[in-house]
C-alpha cells in the first residue's frame, strides 16, 4: 500500500510523525518534491481563486501525488488546542480538493482536534485501518512515531550573526523555499541571523498572548503574536519580519496586534502571493538590513566605557 503525503501546509512540522506511524503499519511512502514552479501552476490551475497562496500550493502537491500511490493523506485540522481554532481553510480543505482535483485517489481524512497525545492517538487508530485493523500494531506504531517527532523540532536559530530578526508567519511560508524564495539565505547573506517562534518558548509565548484583553480565537495567532512580543520585550532580536500570505485574515489581525505592542521597533511585513516578484522582495530586505545595521544590535550596554556589548544568550 502506497501513501501519499503532500509537502505542502504543516508538512514541515509533522512529517516525522506521518512517515514513522505509516510505515511501521507497512505503508511505502510517496512524498511529493519540493514546491516548484510545476506544482505552483498546477495548484492556481485547480484551487479556487479566492484561496491563499499556501492552499494552492497545496492542491499542486495533490496533483502531482495521484496516480502514484493508493491514498493521500490529507488532515482535517478542526483545533490544534482546546478552545483554540485554526483557519476555515483547514477545516474544508478536504471538501475543496475532493471537488477541485479529478481522479484523485482515495484520502485519509481523519478530523485533528488537539496535539495533546490521547487525541492524536485516536487520530492515528483511525488513519491506520486503511491498512491495518490491529489495534495493537497501530498502538506500537503511534508510540515510535510520536517519539521521534518529540525529538524533531522545527523552524531556525541561528547565534551566528551580529544582526538577527525574528522570522514570524506561518510554518509553511517560513519553510517553504520556493514560495518565499529562500528568504532565510537571503538573510544570511545580508548578515542577519533568524529566529521563528519555535524557539520563543511556550512559557514566553503564553505569557504575552495573557496579556491581552481578550485571549485570540485563533491557535496560530496567539503563537506568532506570543513569540514575537515575547523575543521583542526580552531583546534577543533587532528586528522583526512577519511573512503574510496574501488574503489571510488571521494575518490582518497579529499584524496589527504585533505593531501595537512593540511601538517604534524595526517592523516589516512581506506579503506572498504566486505573482510576488523576486526584485522588489530583494529590494526590501536589502532596505531592511540597512535599517538594521544603523542600531546597535541586541546585547547590553558597558556603562564604563559607554561601548555597546553583543550578547549571544540562547532562547529558553
Amino acid at each position: 500500500m502506497k501513501i501519499g503525503i503532500p509537502k505542502g501546509l504543516l508538512y514541515s512540522k509533522y512529517h516525522v510523525f506521518a512517515k514513522t506511524f505509516f510505515e511501521e503499519i507497512g505503508a511505502e511512502i510517496v512524498e511529493s518534491p519540493d514546491t516548484n514552479r510545476e506544482i505552483l501552476d498546477s495548484g492556481v490551475k485547480y484551487c479556487v481563486d479566492d484561496a491563499c497562496l499556501p492552499i494552492k500550493v497545496f492542491h499542486g502537491h495533490v496533483a502531482w501525488l495521484r496516480g502514484k500511490c493508493d491514498y493521500i493523506l490529507v488532515p482535517r485540522f478542526m483545533s490544534m488546542e482546546k478552545r483554540k481554532s485554526v483557519c476555515p481553510m483547514f477545516c474544508g480543505l478536504i471538501e475543496m480538493i475532493k471537488n477541485s482535483l479529478p481522479e484523485t485517489p482515495r484520502l485519509i481524512d481523519c478530523p485533528v482536534y488537539s496535539l495533546e497525545e490521547k487525541s492524536i492517538r485516536t487520530w492515528a487508530e483511525k488513519a491506520g485501518q486503511c491498512l491495518t485493523t490491529n489495534i495493537t500494531a497501530l498502538r506500537s506504531a503511534f508510540y515510535i512515531a510520536m517519539n521521534k517527532q518529540k525529538e524533531y523540532r522545527s523552524g531556525f536559530i541561528d547565534n551566528t550573526c551580529v544582526y538577527k530578526t525574528a522570522l514570524i508567519g506561518h510554518t509553511y511560508l517560513i519553510h517553504d523555499r520556493f514560495i518565499n524564495m529562500n528568504l532565510v539565505n537571503k538573510l544570511h547573506n545580508l548578515g542577519i541571523g533568524v529566529l521563528t517562534h519555535e524557539y520563543a518558548g511556550n512559557a514566553g509565548v503564553k505569557a504575552e498572548a495573557g496579556k491581552l484583553f481578550k485571549q485570540p480565537f485563533w491557535y496560530f495567532a496567539r503563537q506568532y503574536y506570543g513569540a514575537a512580543v515575547h523575543l521583542y520585550r526580552r531583546q534577543k532580536v533587532d528586528g522583526i519580519i512577519y511573512v503574510s500570505a496574501f488574503s489571510c485574515g488571521i494575518d490582518s489581525v497579529v499584524v496589527e496586534l504585533i505593531k501595537d505592542a512593540i511601538e517604534d521597533f524595526p517592523f516589516m511585513i512581506l506579503k506572498i502571493d504566486e505573482h510576488t516578484g523576486e526584485a522588489g522582495f530583494n529590494t526590501r530586505l536589502e532596505a531592511y538590513a540597512d535599517m538594521l545595521k544603523r542600531r546597535a544590535p541586541v546585547g547590553c550596554h558597558d556603562s564604563a566605557s559607554g561601548q555597546h556589548i553583543f550578547s549571544r544568550q540562547s532562547i529558553v
